[in-house]
């Protein structure tokens, strides 16, 4: 029989064999080994058993086949990865910089197996006639417990063994003697784990799209009608309907047999999304985030794979579900940041799924209110095409009025409260109107830090270079919180460096704006949402559908409150502090500010009622906060283009992070003045930037010192050259193998 070989990526993460071994397949499994399959395979001198996943196949072998070991077996429960997410899976690697390892587990949202569940049934097999002998004979043996289960099959014919075994306490022997006389059979029926409550209830009364909706709609079906499917930026101001134009999108292109993939930034906005989606959709609609339990998501994995959905919406890691014929992917809020990924391999979902597009012939829709920078300068050079939505969806429906206060004029008059008195008299009104009320502030927790006011002692991690964070959880004491590593302790009531009382938080969070507003309105249903009060899975939900319910009037939250959510009896949104993001050590900071406050003013007056919003900053004059009240993204635009070409930052250049960290100080800084010295003599003659190194904005974390080189070129590609060779010098230095390496080309965050 003809030998076969494969190529095989060893599951090890690291780059001293971050490539394929070769090794022939037994002739029993040959039938059984495909691309993709897991496999089990004697590795290294010890011929230690290691897993590891088939990239190719061949009839040849690449060196001497009496060297070539055999493949061990396949491997129990893996989960083979299509053909199509290794060559997926291989751009990630090349683009983003990672071991082939990690990059095929990036693309696999499930790597193993999960148990089925299953509902067992008891069956009656034997007519009406037959029954009643086998009852006599059973009389006369006094079978008790076979008279029981048979009188109830006579009446029910079926009956599910839970009840069985529990109720009518029919013992296993008596059910396998049963089966043996051929009187009874035991069925077993698997079925999927329920993610999304409540029955799909499908609206027949569908809202039909306005002219400039459609106009979007017809573009995007039009063109994948003729195979002509691109990538598409729908900007829409606040307000203007894009989730319906999704939706219409998706239901044409489902049409035609194919499947949709909805990405959304936050789990929060999971609720809501899948709600209008169902209303359309039905059943064919489900959900895929890192809040489900591992059978949870096998199980969602197991129905797209197998068509049984078609469309999936869910965070970042929803990009790979392996649908058989996926037709569109939307990215809603394109801008934000969460799509792009914060471990290694450092991958931004936007540039991966115009990818994955491309390989399947699908569109992809980037749709946001405040598109990034890059994404409307390159839908403005051709490389996207750019479709707008000026109005909002409910005609009656305008922008909300926007009031900016100088924080500054306010302490002037003697305002020290958090706020400011428009914002108080405009929360007193809507109160009294029963309107409901969004405060945003972009920090949770009670302070920003804790320190000694009489010798200056902050409060730090003992692990991380950082302040911790005043938090209260449910009682009286406070806790001080590293929101690096999780690090804890209590709140003590002296400085243990100069034992004075005079203990205080500066900066606000979450907490306390939730405290001051009981405080200040004790007669107002307040709710706060945060990652402290949403550690379930099922919070979000509960929240937000209070809130929706007009269960609450006042929502106090961070950054989730503030995205795509629809609520119309919200008619003031609050703007506690502009100021937290917009002074950042980021060159997105000022774009990341007007986003966020753009975003939260599109949260009010979504209804028939005129909305207010009111931004509090000790920078009125800025150009992104004069942008954001006027909600003038063009405006915004512009400056920061210019800002950005002056600079050399993206989108007219490229930037690449060269991160390491490790427990080592030394090691590091000396590994970090090796490669810039190598870096600076590749990329000297394509005159690639070099900046640093340095130490990180946080030099340490969780006892592991971090260093990062910057560079700067206009082509991708050429520092992605320089990647490589980085990685090429790696591999054949194990002094250096220890450290933490990683790459972030057009970072999100300044390390």
């Amino acid at each position: 029989m003809l030998q076969k070989y494969v190529d095989i990526i060893i599951d090890i993460s690291h780059e001293a064999i971050d490539r394929p071994f070769q090794y022939s397949v037994p002739e029993g499994l040959i039938p059984y080994v495909k691309i993709g399959t897991q496999v089990t395979v004697p590795f290294g001198l010890g011929n230690r058993i290691r897993s590891g996943y088939v990239i190719g196949i061949s009839d040849t072998p690449s060196f001497d086949p009496s060297k070539i070991k055999e493949i061990d077996g396949i491997k129990t429960g893996g989960i083979p990865i299509e053909s199509s997410m290794i060559e997926l899976a291989s751009f990630i690697k090349e683009q983003y910089g990672s071991t082939m390892i990690n990059a095929l587990k990036t693309v696999m949202p499930i790597k193993e197996e999960v148990r089925h569940l299953a509902y067992k049934q008891v069956n009656l097999l034997i007519s009406g006639s037959e029954a009643k002998e086998y009852l006599e004979y059973y009389q006369k043996r006094n079978a008790r417990a076979k008279i029981r289960l048979l009188t109830e099959l006579m009446e029910e014919k079926q009956i599910p063994l839970s009840l069985v075994t529990g109720k009518l306490n029919i013992s296993s022997s008596t059910l396998k003697s049963m089966q043996t006389e051929c009187v009874i059979s035991i069925e077993e029926e698997s079925y999927y784990r329920d993610v999304i409550k409540g029955e799909a209830e499908i609206d027949s009364d569908r809202e039909s799209p306005n002219q400039e909706q459609q106009s979007a709609i017809n573009r995007v079906v039009t063109d994948y009608e003729n195979h002509q499917a691109g990538t598409y930026l729908l900007k829409g101001i606040t307000g203007s309907g894009k989730t319906l134009v999704y939706i219409e999108m998706v239901e044409k292109i489902v049409e035609m047999g194919k499947q949709a993939i909805v990405l959304i930034p936050e789990i929060a906005l999971t609720y809501q999304t899948v709600k209008r989606f169902r209303k359309r959709f039905g059943n064919q609609v489900t959900i895929m985030n890192s809040k489900l339990s591992k059978g949870e998501r096998y199980d969602q994995f197991q129905k797209a794979k197998k068509g049984e959905v078609s469309v999936m919406i869910g965070p970042r890691s929803a990009l790979f579900t392996p649908f058989p014929d996926l037709g569109i992917i939307i990215i809603d809020e394109e801008h934000e940041t969460t799509y792009k990924s914060e471990y290694p391999p450092k991958y931004h979902a936007r540039e991966v799924a115009i990818e994955r597009a491309r390989m399947t012939g699908a569109a992809v829709v980037l749709g946001s209110a405040t598109p990034s920078v890059e994404s409307y300068y390159r839908a403005l050079k051709g490389e996207y095409q750019l479709l707008t939505l000026e109005k909002r969806a409910i005609e009656e429906a305008s922008l909300a009025n926007v009031s900016v206060v100088d924080l500054r004029e306010e302490l002037k008059l003697g305002n020290r409260s958090i706020f400011s008195k428009r914002l108080q008299d405009l929360i007193a009104d809507r109160l009294e109107k029963k309107e409901q009320i969004m405060l945003f502030i972009n920090r949770r927790g009670y302070s920003g830090f804790i320190s000694c006011r009489s010798c200056g002692h902050v409060f730090r991690c003992p692990h991380c270079d950082v302040s911790l964070t005043e938090h209260f959880s449910g009682t009286p004491k406070a806790k001080l919180v590293c929101h690096y590593c999780g690090y804890e302790e209590k709140k003590t009531a002296s400085c243990p460096k100069c034992q004075s009382k005079m203990i205080a938080g500066f900066g606000i969070g979450t907490q306390k704006v939730e405290e001051m507003v009981k405080k200040m309105y004790p007669e107002a249903r307040t709710l706060r949402m945060d990652t402290d009060t949403t550690r379930n899975k099922d919070d979000y939900e509960n929240i937000l559908n209070q809130f929706a319910n007009g269960q609450a009037d006042i929502l106090v939250g961070t950054q989730m409150i503030v995205k795509g959510h629809d609520f119309t009896q919200v008619t003031l949104v609050g703007i506690i502090a502009a100021d937290l993001t917009l002074f950042e050590n980021d060159y997105r900071s000022a774009e990341r500010t007007f986003d966020l406050l753009t975003q939260a003013a599109g949260r009010a007056g979504r209804g028939n009622l005129r909305g207010e919003v009111v931004i509090q900053t000790y920078a009125p004059d800025h150009y992104c906060i004069e942008a954001a009240a006027k909600q003038d993204y063009i405006a915004f635009y512009e400056q920061e283009k210019a800002y950005r070409s002056l600079l050399s930052y993206p989108p007219f250049t490229h930037v690449l992070a060269i991160f390491m960290e490790d427990i080592n100080q030394e090691k590091v800084r000396v590994l970090s003045e090796i490669l810039k010295e190598m870096i600076r003599e590749w990329g000297k003659d394509n005159r690639v930037q070099v900046i640093g190194p340095c130490d990180a904005t946080i030099a340490k974390v969780n006892d592991r010192y971090r260093r990062v080189i910057y560079l700067k070129h206009n082509e991708y590609e050429k520092l992605v050259d320089i990647k490589n060779q980085t990685e090429e010098f790696l591999e054949k230095n194990a002094a250096y193998k220890e450290i933490n390496l990683s790459f972030d080309f057009d970072p999100m965050h300044v390390y």
